[in-house]
């Protein structure tokens, strides 16, 4: 677990969305979360339909009003409550850092428009409730530069580096073999604080690199443009809450 900012020790939570596609408007389908033993896995009815793309890859499918994953019916939850319940799994870990992979691009600015739709200062409740987000991406691609990979897609990250393959594309497996290729990464605590943003500032470029005197190589630097407790986490235990996860890189 890494340290940041002094003694105090920040929890880390992996965190994945499925969605209905990769456009603008898409909307989520999946959320999920995972800290340690600890997990959130929610689903909701999106209002939009499922791209045919991105059926084919979640195996995600709306029909009547109902849920269907591989065919098989899933109980969802409102939007709100889903927000609600990872709003409360943050609380519970007081402030952690939120992880994910290709986050800044596609599931943080998804996440902040559903958090402002839904109105009622929810954003702010939630930027409250974390020390700020890192994407695994841009960090494994600074971090393994060196290593002649032809992808750096999550799975091909966690298949060269834990040498295993998963299920991919369910945000529950995602988040988890996430936490494993993290373990192995092991960024240095400067490493994650340059990759550190929040809602308000990741279409910024990420911090350079401070200049290393002349004898040394240069860094390669990539820039992309890129409530309450009561709510029980619609579910019987932390570690069987749904959380929505992405379907990207």
């Amino acid at each position: 677990m890494q340290t940041l900012g002094g003694s105090e020790e920040s929890k880390e939570v992996f965190f994945d969305l499925e969605t209905t596609g990769l456009g603008q408007g898409c909307e989520i389908v999946q959320l999920a979360a995972v800290s340690g033993g600890h997990s959130l896995n929610l689903y909701v009815i999106p209002r939009c339909r499922m791209q045919r793309g991105a059926t084919k890859v979640t195996g995600f499918r709306v029909h009547r009003q109902r849920l269907y994953l591989r065919r098989q019916l899933v109980l969802t939850n409102s939007l709100r409550e889903v927000l609600v319940s990872f709003i409360a799994f943050l609380r519970m870990l007081r402030r952690p850092l939120v992880i994910g992979h290709n986050i800044r691009r596609f599931d943080c600015p998804l996440l902040a428009r559903a958090l402002d739709e839904l109105g009622l200062g929810l954003r702010a409740e939630f930027e409250s409730s974390v020390s700020g987000y890192v994407d695994t991406l841009p960090l494994a691609r600074e971090m393994l530069k060196d290593r002649g990979l032809q992808s750096f897609r999550q799975e091909n990250l966690v298949r060269e580096l834990l040498g295993v393959s998963y299920k991919a594309h369910d945000a529950l497996e995602d988040v988890r073999a996430l936490q494993a290729l993290y373990g192995v990464l092991r960024p240095t605590t400067e490493l994650i604080c340059r990759h550190k943003f929040t809602l308000d500032t990741m279409e910024d470029k990420p911090a350079v690199k401070p200049k290393v005197p002349y004898t040394q190589k240069y860094r390669r630097v990539y820039s992309y443009n890129t409530i309450k407790s009561n709510a029980a986490f619609y579910c019987t235990t932390v570690q069987d809450v749904d959380v929505l996860t992405g379907w990207h890189l």
